[in-house]
């Protein structure tokens, strides 16, 4: 009966815990920067395209909210774990061209067109350069 008396009284203690009211949202003017880049240490890669996709991930992610700078960074990070990535540099000069780098954009281009001859969108992108 014992054992009993304290799973409910742990049971009740999980509901009161899960009950609670979650913390308020920070406002917009306190929400934290979109990624301080001096706060990155230089990174040794190695070729890791687990590492360069989720990278793309969270550089749309950032790309979808407008933070370009944060995008960049990370389609750029992507480009470093899998230099092989047609994805991360295509997502790469779409975010710097968005951001008005042409030159940088022209250069991310290339190198997809260069990785992805064969893709869909290769007139398209020509037209870019």
């Amino acid at each position: 009966m014992g054992s009993v008396r304290r799973i409910i009284l742990t049971l009740i203690a999980a509901g009161a815990i899960w009950a609670q009211k979650p913390e308020k949202p920070l406002p917009k003017s306190e929400e934290p920067p979109e990624e301080d880049t001096t706060l990155k240490e230089k990174k040794e890669y190695s070729f890791n395209p687990v590492q360069a996709e989720a990278e793309i991930k969270i550089g749309n992610f950032y790309f979808k909210q407008g933070k370009l700078k944060a995008a960049i960074l990370r389609f750029r990070e992507a480009t470093q774990w899998n230099p092989q990535s047609a994805e991360a540099f295509l997502r790469l000069g779409t975010a710097l061209e968005k951001s008005k780098d042409k030159k940088a954009a022209k250069e991310a281009y290339a190198k997809y067109l260069e990785l992805a001859p064969d893709a869909k969108n290769v007139a398209e992108i020509k037209k870019k350069l």
